[in-house]
C-alpha cells in the first residue's frame, strides 16, 4: 500500500524466479553446459558462414582467456572489443571475463578523436579490434594516435589478420588450469564490465558494471519479455551499446536459443537472414524498421517464423508476419545496465511513458530535481534509482558526485508514479517543451506520429518562441517517396492530442541532417539548431 510518497520498490531480489549464477564466467559455464549441443550463434558475412555451438563457444572463449592470460592481463585488467557483430566479439568478452578482466566494448563507429577519448578514459591495456570495418582502417586509425596520450595500452590483436593467430596461439603456454582458477575467483560484486554512455550532450561517460548486475540482467530477459522457448535473436546493432548486450545475448542464450549475427546492417541482407535463419526476436533500431520495410526484397522473403517482434513496428506489418506479442512497457538506462522497472508485454498499447513496475530488488523515487525531496505520489519530478543492476560508478567521478544520500542515481529523467506505483516516464527534464506556461513531453508526440503512414522517423523539439517561451515543432524524415503535408499531419495530431500539445509547426528533414550519436540516438540539441535555422529562413 502506498504511503502517498513518489517510492516504489519490487519484491525482494531473492524471490526473483529464473536466476542462475550471478557472475559471467558462472553464467557462461551454466549455460554450455545446460544448452550443450545446441547452435549458440550463426554468422553470415563475406560469403562464409560461421555456426557455434554452446560447447564451442565455451571453447573458443577459453582460447581468448588464456591468449590474454599469456598476454599478462591480470585482475580487473581492461580489455577493449573494437569489433563488428562477429562471433570473435563474444567470445573476447567472455573470455576476458573467464580471465579475470574487465570488458571495454567500443564504438566501431568512433572518429579518432572520439577513439582516443575512450582508450584514455577506459585505460585499456589489452585492445582486441577488427581492422577493415565497412569502408573504414581501423588500424590506421590506431596507427594515427599518440602513443603518449595511451600510457596503458600495452597490446593489439587484429581479429582479421595474421596478428589473432598469434595471439591466440600464444595463449598455448597459458593452461586452461590456470584460467578455471582465475574464473572460481570472480565474485558477483567484480567490476565485470565498463560501457560508455551515448554521449547526446557531453562527451561519453564511462559506466562500470559489477559482475552480478550483466548476469543478474541476462538471467531476467526471457522472463521479462514472456519467452516460452528457445528463440533465435537477429541483430545487426553493436554490442558497445549495452542494450544490445544485455537484451541479445540474455534473451537467446538464457533461453537455450541461437544469436544471428549481422557485422553490419544491410536491409536486404537482414531480411534474407531473418528468413533463412528462422528468426523469431529481432532487435532495431527505428530507423533499420523502416529500412527493412523500404527494402527491394521487402514483398518476397517469408517471415512467418518471426514471434516476438512488436505488433507496433514496421516489421509487423509484412504480409506473411501474424504476431499481436509487444514489447513490454519499461524504463532503463546506461547506468542501471538497461531496464530497471517493466511489466508483461500487453496487447493493447500502453498509457503514453507507461514504464511498468520496479523490478525485483529495485526501487524508483521521484523527487523535487532542485531540492532533492521525495515528492507526493502522482506529482511530477525527477526519477531516481537504486537497486543490483544500478552502475557501480562513473570512471574518474567520486560516489558523493554520483550517487544521493541514501544511495540513489539522479538520473535526469522526468516523471511519476501513478496510484498503483507504475512508473510514468515523460522524456528527459532537459528536453520537456514549456510552452504557453505548460511542460509538453516529446515522447508523448513522437510515440503518436510515428504511427502515421508517411513518417519513418519523427523528433519534436522545442524552438525558442518571443511569447510562448517555446514552440512545438516535430522533425519529420519521411519514407521514400511519401509526401509530408503539414496540416495534415497537425490535423491528425489535433485528433489525438491536447491542443498546446500539437506541433505549431512541422518540418520535413533528411536522415542525413540529423546528428546522431554511436547508438543511433539523434543529438536533441543539434535538431533544435537545425529546426531554429530552418524556421528563421520560411
Amino acid at each position: 500500500m502506498s504511503d502517498g510518497t513518489s517510492i516504489a520498490h519490487g519484491i525482494a531480489l531473492s524471490e526473483e524466479p529464473g536466476l542462475g549464477r550471478l557472475t559471467i564466467p558462472g553464467y557462461l559455464r551454466e549455460v554450455a553446459e545446460r544448452f550443450s549441443n545446441r547452435e549458440a550463434l550463426v554468422c553470415r558475412a563475406q560469403g562464409r558462414v560461421v555456426r557455434w555451438s554452446y560447447a564451442e563457444l565455451w571453447q573458443r572463449s577459453l582460447d581468448v582467456a588464456r591468449a590474454l592470460v599469456a598476454a599478462g592481463v591480470g585482475k580487473d585488467a581492461r580489455v577493449g572489443i573494437l569489433m563488428t557483430n562477429r562471433p570473435e566479439h563474444l567470445a573476447a568478452a567472455f573470455g576476458t571475463a573467464l580471465a579475470g578482466g574487465v570488458i571495454v566494448p567500443l564504438s566501431t563507429f568512433s572518429t579518432a578523436p572520439e577513439l582516443e577519448h575512450l582508450l584514455r578514459a577506459s585505460s585499456v591495456s589489452t585492445l582486441l579490434f577488427e581492422r577493415h570495418v565497412a569502408r573504414r582502417d581501423l588500424g590506421a586509425l590506431l596507427d594515427r594516435l599518440d602513443p603518449a596520450r595511451l600510457p596503458f595500452l600495452q597490446r593489439v590483436a587484429a581479429v582479421d589478420s595474421d596478428s589473432w593467430s598469434e595471439f591466440l596461439r600464444g595463449g598455448h603456454t597459458a593452461g586452461v588450469g590456470q584460467v578455471e582458477s582465475r574464473a572460481s575467483t570472480v565474485t558477483p560484486a567484480d567490476v565485470a564490465a565498463l560501457f560508455f554512455s551515448s554521449g547526446t550532450t557531453s562527451r561519453p561517460k564511462g559506466i562500470l558494471h559489477s559482475q552480478r548486475a550483466v548476469a543478474l540482467q541476462w538471467w531476467r530477459w526471457p522472463r521479462v519479455m514472456s519467452v516460452d522457448e528457445p528463440v533465435r535473436t537477429w541483430t545487426a546493432n553493436g554490442f558497445f551499446w549495452s542494450g544490445n548486450f544485455s537484451m541479445v545475448i540474455g534473451s537467446a542464450l538464457s533461453s537455450g536459443g541461437t544469436i544471428v549475427l549481422q557485422p553490419t546492417f544491410e536491409a536486404e541482407e537482414a531480411l534474407e537472414l531473418m528468413q533463412d535463419e528462422r528468426v523469431t526476436m529481432p532487435f532495431a533500431w527505428p530507423h533499420q524498421w523502416a529500412r527493412l520495410e523500404e527494402a527491394r526484397n521487402w514483398d518476397r522473403v517469408d517471415l512467418c517464423s518471426l514471434r516476438y517482434v512488436d505488433a507496433a513496428t514496421p516489421l509487423a506489418r509484412h504480409p506473411t508476419v501474424k504476431t499481436s506479442w509487444r514489447l513490454p512497457p519499461s524504463y532503463g538506462t546506461t547506468e542501471t545496465l538497461t531496464i530497471h522497472t517493466s511489466s508483461p508485454p500487453r496487447p493493447e498499447p500502453a498509457t503514453p511513458g507507461d514504464s511498468g513496475a520496479p523490478l525485483p530488488g529495485n526501487t524508483v523515487k521521484i523527487v523535487d530535481p532542485v531540492r532533492g525531496a521525495v515528492v507526493p505520489r502522482g506529482e511530477r519530478g525527477e526519477i531516481a534509482v537504486k537497486g543490483p543492476t544500478l552502475m557501480q560508478g562513473y570512471v574518474g567521478v567520486t560516489p558523493d558526485q554520483t550517487f544521493d544520500g541514501d544511495g540513489f542515481f539522479h538520473t535526469g529523467d522526468g516523471g511519476y508514479l501513478d496510484g498503483s506505483g507504475r512508473l510514468i516516464w515523460e522524456g528527459r527534464l532537459t528536453d520537456v517543451i514549456k510552452t504557453g506556461g505548460a511542460n509538453v513531453s516529446p515522447k508523448e508526440i513522437d510515440e503518436l506520429l510515428a504511427t502515421h503512414a508517411c513518417v519513418r522517423r519523427v523528433q519534436t523539439v522545442g524552438v525558442p518562441h518571443e511569447t510562448l517561451g517555446e514552440m512545438v515543432v516535430s522533425c519529420i524524415v519521411p519514407h521514400e517517396g511519401a509526401v509530408v503535408d503539414e496540416g495534415a499531419i497537425r490535423d491528425f495530431a489535433r485528433q489525438r492530442l491536447a491542443s498546446f500539445k500539437v506541433p505549431r509547426r512541422v518540418l520535413v528533414v533528411r536522415e542525413d541532417e540529423l546528428a546522431k550519436t554511436g547508438s543511433d540516438k539523434v543529438r536533441a540539441d543539434a535538431l533544435r539548431d537545425l529546426a531554429t535555422a530552418r524556421l528563421a529562413t520560411t
